[in-house]
């Protein structure tokens, strides 16, 4: 069974866990390995409380019952994109990778926004992480654009895929 909800305080566990599974699954090889265990480090619980006490859209994703995925979202943060809303992140215990939940949760974020009235959707994804950039080209995203993020001594560029507004595109059946 599928359930997607607003995470809550008595997430914030699973939450840290699913992050860290995640980026294990997602970056190990791609980031130094200090710098990784650094930057899983931070997302520890009490940072979960935190977010959560700041008001940050947090959806969970769960698979019986339990949490396998998380997406973070709002307001877009990349201007220049013309979209007006943003996933900031979207994770998956890698178990749950390749069997439809990444779709679920994308589609019900993307959804969620919308009712918002935040038309067009913009993420950032690091460039060397294929699998990734795969998921979000199979979900119609379009490259539209770099960025570079700084970590240790590496620079890394971002690509940012972005949907329009579901209203200004058509639909071949």
């Amino acid at each position: 069974m599928l359930n997607l909800r607003a995470a809550q305080t008595t997430d914030c566990e699973a939450l840290a866990g699913i992050h860290n599974e995640a980026w294990l699954g997602a970056y190990r090889g791609v980031l130094n390995g200090l710098d990784l265990q650094k930057l899983i480090s931070r997302r520890s619980e009490p940072w979960w409380q935190g977010a959560l006490a700041r008001g940050v859209n947090i959806q969970i994703l769960a698979v019986s019952e339990t949490p396998a995925g998380y997406a973070t979202f709002g307001p877009c943060r990349l201007k220049a994109t013309g979209m007006e809303g943003e996933i900031y992140e979207l994770y998956l215990k890698p178990e749950y990778q390749g069997l439809g939940f990444g779709r679920a949760l994308f589609e019900h974020v993307r959804t969620t926004l919308a009712n918002r009235s935040l038309s067009g959707l913009a993420i950032q994804v690091l460039s060397e992480n294929e699998p990734a950039r795969a998921f979000y080209r199979a979900m119609g995203g379009s490259r539209s654009g770099t960025s570079w993020y700084k970590i240790g001594s590496r620079r890394l560029e971002i690509s940012i895929y972005t949907w329009p507004d579901r209203s200004h595109q058509t639909r071949a059946d």
